[in-house]
């Protein structure tokens, strides 16, 4: 019997679109920057796709900066619009963000002078406009950046992104926003956001791993992080592929053209699961905004619990899941988004995620059912042990 894959947040399967996508042009010769045929036909591939991709997510094709995946991305927003904004220091980034956009920040802190600032969340990990209002307003000419995910990738609780983008705009701030959660789950529209720059992720979507993109509105012009032969609008150097590109391009197509159908299904396998999952364990808590998350996460804390230990025993019976962020999983620290929310550090660590995906069944949410309870009284007697 197949595991059943609780973890599409981490990265989800490769969509049969994006498998032929990709495959036609592996087997393909050539540069996207020569000027022969092959390098020709190579960049004719890149260019469709970033139309492609731009026009699922109501972007300009200027505005699709090619990158290696999500962390590049928002290494590219925090560090290059920094330096292009200096000698204004503080970055202003939700307390919640992914570490690819927190660590950038902080080795801005210890290596150059920034000011980070992070803004508190409430219970559900929510970033209130007022806060994100008080905190520029303190000294808005100093402020470089804000930064702030659209959705979070460990209790999925969406952001009011609108909101916020605006708040940054009256005061002439660039705003960022690390979307990797949200496109294919959640409506997103570049242009209606307000952000001018915007992250996504190749694998999360249903595409390969090692490709992403970095929306870029037009005028907001990063200081580059590669240095080299000028590509993506001198912004971010480096030969492209093609082949990776092509299935990111095919991913983002049918992920955004699935959105409503499929965050309608995963909505009501979610709300399954969370139903159920309280019912076998009733002291169980839910992370994140019961409301307004993404349609496929499920973020629960088990009192008693090391996460990492109900884990592995949950694999051992054949269910695939998560502490959280897979980025640092099997490190033994609570989860600093859990923390910011207000939980203490033994709940912060007795946490798991499970997230669904296009793959996802009803059956994968029946056998983590059916193996839960007894997973969760064996760690608790290890616990104690």
């Amino acid at each position: 019997m197949s595991p059943a894959y609780l973890d599409h947040a981490a990265t989800t399967p490769m969509l049969p679109e994006a498998i032929e996508a990709m495959t036609r042009q592996l087997g393909r010769v050539g540069n996207a920057s020569s000027l022969h045929a092959a390098g020709r036909q190579a960049r004719r591939v890149v260019e469709e796709s970033r139309e492609a991709i731009a026009d699922a997510l109501g972007a300009r094709p200027s505005e699709v900066v090619f990158t290696s995946g999500g962390t590049e991305a928002d290494n590219l927003a925090v560090k290059g619009l920094y330096w292009a904004r200096e000698p204004r220091r503080r970055i202003l980034m939700s307390s919640v963000e992914h570490h690819a956009a927190l660590d950038p920040a902080t080795w801005l802190a210890d290596r150059q002078g920034a000011e980070v600032e992070l803004l508190e969340v409430d219970a559900d990990g929510r970033v209130h406009p007022d806060t994100l209002r008080a905190a520029i307003e303190r000294d808005p000419a100093g402020v470089a950046l804000v930064s702030v995910m659209w959705a979070n990738n460990e209790v999925g609780t969406v952001q009011p992104i609108h909101v916020l983008a605006a708040i940054a705009h009256d005061h002439g701030i660039p705003f960022h926003t690390d979307a990797v959660q949200a496109v294919g789950m959640l409506p997103v529209s570049f242009a209606d956001s307000g952000a001018e720059a915007l992250t996504l992720s190749g694998h999360k979507v249903g595409g390969p791993m090692g490709v992403g993109a970095l929306l870029l509105a037009r005028g907001i012009t990063p200081v580059s992080v590669l240095h080299g032969g000028g590509q993506e609008r001198d912004v971010r150097s480096g030969t492209l592929d093609a082949p990776a590109i092509a299935g990111f391009a095919a991913a983002v197509t049918v992920a955004v053209g699935n959105q409503q159908e499929q965050a309608r299904r995963l909505a009501a396998l979610r709300d399954d699961l969370i139903k159920r999952v309280r019912q076998a364990v009733p002291d169980v808590i839910l992370n994140g905004d019961p409301d307004d998350r993404l349609p496929g996460n499920a973020h629960f804390s088990f009192p008693g619990c090391e996460g990492d230990a109900l884990l592995m025993l949950l694999d051992a019976k054949g269910v695939e899941c998560s502490t959280g962020s897979a980025c640092s999983a099997g490190v033994a620290q609570p989860s600093h988004v859990l923390l910011a929310m207000g939980a203490d550090a033994a709940t912060a660590r007795g946490s798991l995620r499970f997230t669904l995906g296009h793959t996802s069944t009803q059956e994968d949410v029946d056998r983590l059912v059916d193996v839960l309870p007894a997973a969760v009284e064996r760690a608790r007697r290890a616990g104690l042990s």
